[in-house]
């Protein structure tokens, strides 16, 4: 089943290659996507009942638990809705002379090629062909980030590839210094076994684990976005087609985090305490919170916003992780799942906004309501999501997170991160809200809304995150609860 899961975006690729019809490339699209989240369902419910799932083929890297099923089964449903809203989207592209069909083949190969490094990354144990795999999906990414070939989105692809790349290598690094504390612990045949090294975690050597642990914090975590390492992100959200976006955003950067958090689980079992993990992890998730705060006033482009609010909740998630306590732990990666489809949701109607107003820049947007009475909607309850009022999803781990920083009476990170949420939330208030009101509409613009299943999917995350924020499912809490088990070490 799981080689199944690996076989399936390969398989698609390949389809894309042959196929040239557009009607048959949606077809392939979905279908797939439609597999992915089946066989997610299907690994998720092993790993309910058995706790992983891992195969002995290929040395035995195969490897799915708690903590792993639930970033993949956010890239599958993600993936899902992406594929379905790319319909609409590609043939309005299509129709406006901006795709041919042959762009409209590279943008699925490419598209499918990232969802299978992703898929790779979170099921092996071997931290090696994770990075691997991680590094790969700053390759496929790249070129959809400029994929529309201007220079704006030349540039920032380069500066996407360059400074990941560079992130990346710096992770790499860390990962050798991770190996070498653990020679003469950890046998060959178990060679950057995450598994294998947790377990023997107690003999790694201390002083070497350390330096591991800032090169990755720093590689992976360029990749994650965090400040001062985030300055591609901006960028390349902006400037990537909006169903792209949605995955970098709801996808690619969990997984980068799902480094970091592996490699923490390690670090602080084997020095029994999180002192030293914590105290870094907590101080660059306040400093990417701050930066978002500082740099959402100044924002002209709705995109760009939407990437710093990635950042701020990217640096929420850090300091939930920093503080390694069952319930911060719980609300990080509750938070990691809220974010994800929320943000994906704003994403998705960017692109429904753009399509219609045919620019980025706010003060160039009025009267949403009037030309997009759904998306407007949808995109006007999306900020008040994302900026964490309730009773949407985000607002929900957004307490868990801060009650757990209370409870450790650490009174000034939780009040510092309260003000920052609400600066970061006034921010959003103050420089978005004009879009929603006014007169001023293009005369060459009809009302209605053009991409209907992307109109579906964006109310269908609504209901998700609305419902989420005020039930958590008993099967996703248990998950959630034995993924925090699996990172602290119970």
């Amino acid at each position: 089943m799981g080689f199944v899961l690996l076989a399936v975006p390969v398989i698609a690729v390949v389809l894309f290659f042959l196929l040239k019809k557009m009607q048959y490339q949606h077809a392939v699209s979905v279908t797939a996507s439609i597999i992915l989240v089946i066989l997610g369902a299907f690994l998720t419910r092993e790993v309910m009942l058995y706790g992983t799932v891992e195969y002995t083929a290929l040395g035995g890297i195969f490897y799915i638990d708690a903590l792993s099923i639930i970033v993949l089964d956010i890239v599958v449903i993600i993936g899902f809705l992406t594929s379905v809203y790319s319909i609409g989207y590609l043939e309005e592209e299509l129709r406006e002379g901006k795709l041919d069909q042959g762009r409209l083949r590279i943008y699925y190969i490419l598209m499918y090629a990232f969802i299978f490094t992703m898929l790779l990354a979170l099921t092996v144990k071997n931290i090696g062909i994770m990075w691997v795999a991680i590094e790969a999906t700053t390759l496929s990414s790249a070129f959809l980030v400029g994929f529309y070939n201007g220079k704006d989105a030349i540039d920032a692809a380069w500066k996407y590839i360059i400074i990941c790349s560079v992130g990346i290598g710096i992770a790499l690094l860390g990962i050798i210094f991770l190996q070498f504390s653990s020679i003469g612990v950890v046998e060959s045949s178990q060679f950057l076994d995450w598994t294998a090294l947790f377990n023997n975690a107690a003999d790694l050597k201390g002083p070497t684990l350390r330096l591991s642990f800032i090169f990755i914090l720093v590689g992976f975590g360029t990749k994650v976005g965090l400040a001062p390492m985030h300055t591609w992100l901006p960028d390349a959200h902006s400037q990537a087609p909006s169903p792209i976006s949605t995955l970098m955003s709801g996808v690619l950067l969990n997984g980068a985090m799902y480094g970091i958090i592996r490699i923490v689980a390690i670090i602080n079992h084997s020095f029994g305490n999180s002192i030293f993990v914590g105290r870094i992890m907590v101080t660059v998730g306040v400093l990417s919170v701050a930066t978002a705060a500082v740099f959402v006033f100044t924002q002209k482009d709705y995109k760009r916003m939407l990437a710093y609010s990635s950042i701020e909740h990217m640096g929420i998630i850090a300091i939930a992780i920093g503080f390694f306590t069952p319930l911060s732990i719980f609300g990080g990666l509750l938070h990691m799942i809220n974010h994800s489809f929320t943000k994906s949701m704003l994403f998705l109607s960017t692109g429904n906004i753009l399509q219609k107003y045919n620019t980025k820049e706010i003060s160039k947007i009025r009267g949403m309501f009037k030309l997009l009475p759904v998306t407007a909607t949808v995109f006007l309850l999306g900020l008040f999501a994302i900026g964490g009022a309730p009773p949407f999803s985000v607002f929900t781990s957004e307490l868990l997170v801060i009650s757990s920083i209370f409870q450790e009476n650490n009174f000034l990170v939780g009040g510092l991160l309260i003000l920052l949420i609400a600066i970061i939330f006034t921010g959003i208030v103050v420089t978005m809200f004009k879009m929603f009101y006014g007169n001023e509409i293009p005369r060459e613009t009809s009302p209605g809304e053009g991409n209907i299943p992307g109109v579906v999917t964006i109310v269908g995350l609504l209901v998700i995150i609305t419902a989420m924020g005020l039930y958590i499912p008993g099967e996703l809490k248990g998950l959630i609860e034995n993924a925090v088990k699996i990172i602290i070490g119970g």
